[in-house]
């Protein structure tokens, strides 16, 4: 029996793909929204081959208001899960109004949307680069905001502030903003995972392309930060428990238990891992040797952060279940699969 249809933003992407295969095994329709940008039509049939459904899909750029009307309006939607979003840190440093422009005009007609079809609830995709450089660790849900170390990190901020300001006049709408630390693996299946365009921001695609020969060496960003080998400390979360989050957010608001129109979770593993450590897990995993090459730290970069998960594990009733191996093995089995399926293409 089908619960419901729930809207994906980004749902072509790499977490919102993820998210669409968890939300199908659970009895849930999504429909995507995506313009593309950063994800690949594909994704739609690897989602189809691995849950056995294919999501409906809009190509839309969620900055034009007026092409969300594509969406029927006899078309029921019972949530609203907005991943879409541009999400490099580097990239927002270089071209900041770039980020400014797409982070917040496309949340803005969202909240706007979801007014317009009476949608009650609503998944915000929110960072943990909103805590900046954070005093205290692990970071709690309560554990003070600093400036913003990148203009992506600025732009979460902003978010969620626009949707603080927004429920105070729509009481009506209940929304969850989730506070990722850093989504890294791919579905056990090994058939659908992290697919950037271009070069990779994020370490594990770089990490993986390198070892197939696609990028000469990994490059660590800082050798000297205050850390015990001098890499900086992330919080990596598999991208599988990630998405089961998203659907544990939207049924703790269906369950009418929120005490208030608004809350947020830290969503991480709760672990602080090196960039050191992550490669040396790789190498153990998968046997390869992985050349890298200690170079000079990369603006808008923190030294360290993770996250307290007990909010999330007491309210929410989520746990991640799968380790740095399981992360690194997983990205590693997705790499491989997605080469091999290159090549029989082009032969």
């Amino acid at each position: 029996m089908m619960k419901g249809n729930i809207l994906v933003s980004g749902g072509s992407g790499y977490i919102g793909s993820h998210t669409c295969i968890e939300l199908i095994n659970s009895g849930y329709k999504p429909i995507i929204v995506d313009n593309l940008s950063n994800s690949d039509i594909q994704s739609l049939d690897r989602i189809e081959e691995i849950a056995g459904e294919r999501p409906e899909f809009f190509e839309i750029n969620l900055c034009d208001r007026e092409a969300l009307n594509q969406i029927p309006k006899s078309l029921r939607i019972d949530a609203l899960i907005h991943f879409a979003a541009f999400k490099s840190v580097n990239e927002s440093v270089a071209d900041p109004l770039m980020y400014y422009h797409n982070n917040l005009e496309s949340l803005v007609n969202i909240l706007r949307f979801c007014t317009e079809r009476n949608i009650e609830h609503l998944v915000f995709s929110s960072s943990c680069t909103v805590y900046g450089d954070a005093k205290e660790l692990p970071v709690t849900e309560e554990t003070p905001l600093q400036k913003a170390s990148s203009p992506y990190g600025n732009t979460k901020q902003i978010s969620e502030t626009i949707i603080l300001d927004y429920l105070k006049v729509h009481p009506e709408l209940n929304t969850i903003s989730l506070r990722y630390f850093n989504p890294a693996g791919a579905h056990p299946s090994a058939k659908i995972g992290e697919l950037p365009r271009g070069i990779p921001n994020n370490l594990l695609p770089y990490l993986t392309q390198t070892a197939v020969g696609l990028r000469d060496e990994l490059k660590v960003f800082g050798g000297d930060y205050n850390t015990k080998d001098g890499s900086a400390i992330r919080d990596y979360i598999h991208v599988s428990d990630l998405a089961e989050a998203h659907l544990k957010a939207f049924e703790f608001m269906k369950s009418g238990k929120m005490t208030s129109n608004y809350d947020l979770f830290n969503l991480g593993s709760g672990n602080g891992y090196t960039v050191l450590e992550v490669i040396k897990s790789y190498e153990k995993v998968s046997g390869e040797k992985l050349p890298y090459q200690i170079v000079d730290r990369r603006p808008g970069d923190v030294e360290k952060i993770w996250a307290s998960t007990e909010k999330a594990e007491k309210i929410l009733g989520f746990t991640p279940s799968r380790g740095i191996d399981d992360i690194t093995k997983s990205a590693w089995e997705w790499e491989k699969h997605y080469r091999k399926n290159i090549e029989k293409s082009i032969s």
